[in-house]
């Protein structure tokens, strides 16, 4: 630890000197500045493909519990599509093929493409977590759902997935934290996360040691926080008389 030298950070990126208070001014900015940006970065990518996830993974989830074989036939194809990629692949393909194959793709930048390619990633996984969470059930909500006279969007929108949700926080806390550190990813296409900042901040400062454990120190902190208020979350949501995995005690 004697070799050390944790004001690397207080360090400008241009002159290579300390500076007072360690944030940069007039334009110069710090390796501190950086990592917060970066951090920024992350969470940014973060949060957003989370809402796209979880939009697109509970219709997905929703269609692979339906009446018509059709539905289910989309919904399990798309689970399966997403899921058995790589999310490295994805990536790519998001970045280099999609936006030739469909020309409309060509204006969107790096970072909405990132955050589609993480979002429907994760969308697969958090289908089945919707799809197990209404299947959970007794099928007699949806029954009686129907036999009051809803439809069946109704029974979906009033009975099932107000139950389904709140049972399947737990496995949505995983996929939560899961996404930041997927996040990591984003890299390859040049945006300017976490990750690449290490990889760029070690080479300019030869500081591995210190930029690599501040920026593990920040990926914990960020799944830690996610998964306390999840936490809170699912106590409060908890369904009264129903256990952890979601069977009737």
């Amino acid at each position: 630890m004697a070799n050390w030298d944790w004001q690397v950070f207080c360090k400008s990126t241009l002159e290579g000197e300390v500076v007072a208070g360690c944030f940069g001014l007039d334009g110069d900015i710090t390796y501190l500045d950086w990592l917060m940006s970066a951090w920024g970065w992350t969470l940014s990518v973060s949060a957003l493909a989370l809402l796209v996830a979880l939009a697109l993974g509970t219709l997905v989830g929703i269609a692979r519990t339906l009446p018509s074989k059709g539905w289910v036939l989309f919904g399990n194809a798309w689970t399966e599509l997403f899921r058995n990629i790589p999310l490295l692949v994805q990536i790519f393909l998001w970045y280099h093929v999609l936006p030739q194959l469909f020309p409309a793709l060509q204006g969107l930048s790096s970072f909405v493409l990132v955050v589609f390619a993480l979002g429907f990633f994760t969308s697969a996984r958090v289908s089945e977590q919707v799809r197990a969470g209404i299947q959970t059930l007794p099928r007699g909500q949806r029954m009686a759902g129907l036999a009051m006279g809803l439809t069946l969007p109704q029974t979906y929108r009033h009975v099932l997935l107000p139950m389904a949700l709140r049972i399947v926080v737990p496995p949505l806390t995983s996929e939560s934290m899961n996404i930041i550190k997927n996040s990591a990813v984003a890299f390859a296409v040049s945006i300017a996360e976490l990750t690449m900042f290490a990889m760029q901040a070690q080479e300019e400062t030869s500081r591995g040691v210190e930029i690599y454990l501040a920026v593990t120190a920040l990926y914990f902190l960020s799944a830690l926080v996610v998964n306390r208020v999840a936490s809170f979350l699912e106590h409060r949501l908890r369904v009264p008389g129903m256990a952890l995995g979601g069977a009737v005690k």
